[in-house]
Formats: structure tokens, C-alpha cells, sequence
């Protein structure tokens, strides 16, 4: 089987990793109440919401791990871009009361919650396109 067919919809969808069907859908959904709660975080700290917003880009620094290779990127990827830091750094932010490191982890939330509503995944080590959502980018 050439390797452009790993990449097309019908092969995306029974490709071994990449969930399909109504769970994906779930997981989308999943995604935006996650985005939405986390816009709320800001407010509890006495910072504006669309701090949040205007933040949004900064966890997609990640990605210059694929510097290194595929494998280190999807690491420095993926810890940024799965709940355990934003919501660490939430926990930190409420214990030593910062606001600085709550609205990091909300901003950390807000964008993993669009990535997932929007079909963006946890990265799989062989590329950047590949999650577990699907795959993205050239076909």
C-alpha cells in the first residue's frame, strides 16, 4: 500500500491510534466545554477573560521541539497540549495564589479545548500531521 493512502479520509478513519466515529465526536464536544470553562478561570483571579484570547498562540511554541526530530517534538507537543500542565499550573496558581500561572493554565485549557473541538489531536511520534483525531495538513 503506497504511503499517500495512510492519509486519505477512508484510511485516516481505520488507521491503527486515530479514534473514529461517535467517541471522536464526544472528544470534540468535550473539547469546546473545555474551552468555554476555561474562559471563566480569568475572572475568578480578577484578570479579563480575553487575556485568555490573546494569549491563545503561546502553547503552539511547543512545536519548535520538532526541531530535534519527530519523536522530541510530539513530546514537547503533547505536554503542552494534554490537561496535566494547564491544569497543574491551575492547581499552582490557586495554592500560591497567582494570578499569573491560573490564567496560564486557563490559557493552557482554552487552547487544548479548540484544538479537540476543531479535530486536533495528541500527536503521534512519526509527524506533526498525525493524532489521534486523524490526520491534518497535505494530503
Amino acid at each position: 500500500m503506497p504511503s499517500t493512502a495512510l492519509l486519505t479520509p477512508s484510511a485516516t478513519a481505520a488507521a491503527p491510534g486515530v479514534v473514529t466515529g461517535r467517541p471522536r465526536a464526544w472528544l470534540r464536544v468535550e473539547g469546546l466545554a473545555v474551552a468555554a470553562a476555561a474562559l471563566a478561570v480569568p475572572a475568578a483571579v480578577g484578570q479579563p477573560w480575553w487575556l485568555v484570547l490573546a494569549l491563545f498562540v503561546v502553547p503552539d511554541l511547543s512545536a519548535l521541539g520538532y526541531l530535534a526530530g519527530p519523536r522530541a517534538g510530539a513530546w514537547t507537543y503533547n505536554l503542552v497540549h494534554t490537561a496535566p500542565l494547564p491544569l497543574a499550573l491551575l492547581g499552582a496558581g490557586a495554592g500560591w495564589d497567582s494570578a499569573a500561572l491560573t490564567v496560564a493554565g486557563a490559557v493552557g485549557l482554552f487552547h487544548l479545548g479548540v484544538d479537540r473541538a476543531f479535530g486536533y489531536g495528541v500527536k503521534q511520534d512519526h509527524g506533526f500531521g498525525a493524532t489521534h483525531l486523524g490526520v491534518h495538513g497535505r494530503r
